[in-house]
């Protein structure tokens, strides 16, 4: 089967862009209408990683074809903490998905162990989820449809090469599926208004900005799973904080990073030699500049003193103040 081409992709200039949850009802019904359509009574599968994108297109896919939609969640122990756990509520047991989740830590963990080029890491966690989410659809039969989370900023970069246009692109040429993208001719914020209006819940549809190697970047150098284990716990103390101070809808993205180097501390009268965590906490409108959000000292206080005393290997926390340029949002 043939996949979708630019050549038949269009967004109206003239479309009206879905600000309100009943101009997001009117695209739902419109696309559960589509989706039966093209579908039918055929399978079609999907890489759900929890994200916005993928999440939206996965309920729009459920209340259109229901069984026939069978999702594959692999978590490969980048995820940020509850992450996968929440994933198999919202669509395994809340919607009723036909998901299968494929528990890849250990071989994603083994494949970067001693690798710390950045550039590298990125290639083996995406390599290895390909390699991953094929074996598992060759287990699979009478698929015919492959779903993607793609986005009208996606086709605007692909114009031009900026970005490849299939997120999921890679796949063995064994595998021929024809492309499902009811969310293509949407921006990013739109999607949003979509998941609201879907019943996904407020931490999904209002995610932050995440890397394809997600924690894989945060945990600096070569990655080891104690470190890997800091940098999530840190990070869930740091979103748990922001929510409950009001931060959580006013700073753009939010995060925090664990260099593979130690510093000489002091715990219960005696030295310690453990890690540094660092937060890094941005607005920006565009991700080309970026500034620095003023965070009120006596929050700052109140993780840093969660973060040491609850975080094991760490006994520092500083706070990231350089805006981009000179720095990048993410570290690696």
């Amino acid at each position: 089967m043939e996949a979708m081409t630019m050549a038949n992709i269009v967004r109206p200039e003239n479309m009206e862009r879905i600000t309100t949850i009943e101009q997001a009802n009117a695209f739902i019904d419109e696309q559960i209408a589509a989706l039966r359509k093209q579908i039918g009574d055929k399978k079609v599968l999907l890489a759900l990683s929890g994200g916005v994108d993928s999440s939206v297109v996965a309920a729009l896919l459920i209340k259109a074809v229901g069984k026939q939609l069978i999702c594959v969640h692999v978590n490969h122990g980048l995820l940020r903490k509850g992450e996968p756990e929440q994933v198999i509520r919202v669509f395994k047991d809340e919607m009723d998905a036909n998901l299968i989740y494929v528990d890849a830590v250990d071989r994603f963990l083994d494949k970067l162990a001693g690798v710390s080029d950045p550039e590298q890491k990125r290639k083996i966690i995406g390599s290895e989820f390909i390699d991953v989410f094929a074996e598992e659809a060759r287990k699979l039969d009478g698929i015919e449809f492959l779903a993607q989370g793609t986005i009208w900023p996606d086709i605007v970069e692909s114009e031009k090469g900026i970005k490849a246009h299939h997120n999921a692109g890679g796949l063995p040429d064994d595998l021929e599926f024809e492309l499902v993208e009811p969310v293509l001719t949407l921006f990013k914020d739109e999607v949003r208004v979509v998941g609201k209006a879907l019943g996904l819940p407020d931490n999904m549809v209002y995610r932050q900005p995440f890397p394809g190697p997600g924690l894989g970047v945060r945990c600096t150098g070569a990655i080891t799973r104690d470190r890997l284990e800091a940098v999530r716990e840190s990070d869930a103390i740091l979103r748990e904080e922001f929510a409950n101070n009001g931060l959580a809808g006013k700073v753009w993205q939010y995060f925090t990073i664990v260099p593979d180097y130690r510093s000489t501390g002091i715990k219960d009268g005696k030295r310690s030699y453990e890690w540094p965590v660092i937060i890094r906490a941005v607005n920006t409108r565009d991700a080309m500049t970026a500034t620095v959000e003023n965070i009120p000292f006596e929050l700052l206080q109140k993780i840093t003193n969660r973060i040491i005393t609850e975080v094991p290997g760490v006994n520092r926390v500083l706070y990231d103040m350089t805006p981009k340029p000179t720095g990048t949002i993410e570290w690696e």
